[in-house]
């Protein structure tokens, strides 16, 4: 039918141009009339309540969903599934618990008009699982909130720098996370390896650039600020139609080096050999022998272990009891260390002194001389040390008196006459005789 049409048309062109009648130009879009029932005044991007009037006749099949749960939000689920219940069945979905499985269901009933309701059952059996708590999970029915679940376990490979960097999303005393809260208009919650996000779609889609760049490396704090100064500028209808780069702030990455680690560990050579089997404790008490003894013999050779134990320990202790009545090493009560090793060295100085003295003396002894034995003594004071120098003299003095002395008797020039010492000589011989 469109082929004759167009054949039609081309011949009245034809007959046109053939009888020299011009045509007015095609005009395109000819079929974009105006609508009465579409003016500025509608908002396009309001969501209008699905009715129950709008689908009277209800669905045609029946679907279903489930979702396993945790063992540790079984005993919540049981205490909060009769308000779970109870809001489901305003908009015509079944709901049941499973507590053998673990697992909840929601289907869709004879009484279901709106299409779009078992989807979000279906997210709201999810969050519950993800430990959201009901009053805020049950929020997913309305038609303005809608979820996102957001995985964030694989972005990071290293535990530490995951367990890190989700802790800097939630901020200390989570301050951070109700900033984002505030800011995106969304409910946020960091649970394990995801996050749960509940809002609007304007919302969801900042939460989730956020979340993974926060996982990436990047710090919250830097999206917190642009969102306010984006949330300031909104405020002034005159800027609603410029561009707002220019009051947003620019970070720019900083490429900070890693730590080298104190410890570098060598690479072992590759082996597709796997290390060979550690013994089990089997075959240790196997070679040791002690796997074929009996439970008397074990019992004796662990208390012969014990009592050899104790008896090293006592000996040790009678060690240190011994310890504290030996006698200190002489010198030790003379003071410090340097104390005693100066005083040693003296001593040491001393008797050095006093034997090179003696063996001058006994070179000097053999000289005839009287002026020699006295100049031998201030020779010597000149090796000896100041102390020693007085002594050394003073003993010299003593010993050449007496040879002067002897000399003196023998030559007969002491103090006695002559005379009364031939009548001692006299007596001397007839008491001989």
């Amino acid at each position: 039918m469109a082929g004759g049409k167009e054949e039609e048309e081309q011949l009245q062109e034809q007959a046109a141009a053939a009888e020299g009648e011009e045509r007015p130009p095609r005009k395109k879009g000819k079929h974009k009339k105006d609508k009465p029932w579409d003016h500025d005044g509608i908002d396009h991007w309001k969501v209008e309540p699905f009715k129950k009037e709008d689908n009277p006749t209800g669905l045609l099949e029946e679907s279903s969903f489930a979702s396993l749960f945790p063992k540790y939000r079984e005993k919540y689920l049981r205490e909060v599934w009769p308000a779970v219940t109870k809001a489901l069945k305003e908009h015509g979905v079944a709901c049941e618990l499973n507590l053998v499985e673990g697992s909840m269901t929601v289907r869709t009933t004879r009484k279901t008009y709106d299409p779009y309701i078992i989807v979000k059952a279906r997210d709201l059996i999810k969050l519950l699982a993800r430990s959201v708590p009901a009053p805020q999970a049950l929020k997913i029915l309305e038609d303005e909130v809608q979820c996102d679940v957001i995985k964030v376990g694989g972005i990071v490979r290293n535990k530490e720098k995951f367990v890190k960097r989700r802790q800097r999303l939630i901020g200390p005393n989570g301050a951070t996370l109700k900033a984002l809260e505030l800011l995106t208009g969304c409910y946020i919650l960091v649970q394990g390896n995801t996050v749960a996000a509940m809002g609007d779609f304007k919302g969801l889609k900042v939460v989730r650039r956020i979340v993974e760049d926060c996982i990436k490396n990047i710090h919250p704090i830097y999206h917190i600020k642009t969102l306010m100064i984006k949330r300031e500028l909104a405020k002034d209808p005159a800027l609603a139609q410029e561009s707002w780069d220019r009051f947003l702030p620019k970070f720019k990455k900083k490429n900070v080096q890693r730590k080298k680690p104190k410890k570098v560990r060598e690479k072992k050579d590759y082996t597709p050999f796997p290390p060979p089997q550690q013994p089990s404790k089997e075959d240790l008490m196997l070679e040791s022998g002690e796997y074929f003894l009996s439970a008397e013999q074990k019992a004796a050779r662990a208390a012969a272990a014990q009592a050899a134990r104790q008896a090293a320990r006592t000996e040790e202790r009678q060690r240190q009891r011994e310890a504290a009545f030996q006698a200190p090493t002489e010198g030790g009560r003379g003071g410090s260390a340097a104390q005693q090793g100066a005083a040693t060295a003296a001593a040491q100085g001393q008797t050095t002194a006093a034997s090179l003295a003696e063996g001058l003396k006994k070179k000097m002894k053999g000289s005839k001389k009287e002026g020699a034995a006295g100049s031998g003594g201030s020779d010597v004071a000149m090796f000896l040390a100041p102390g020693t120098a007085g002594a050394a003299a003073g003993g010299s003095g003593g010993k050449d008196g007496k040879l002067k002395k002897k000399r003196k008797s023998e030559e007969g020039g002491g103090d006695e006459p002559a005379e009364g010492k031939k009548e001692k000589k006299k007596k001397r011989d007839k008491a001989v005789e």
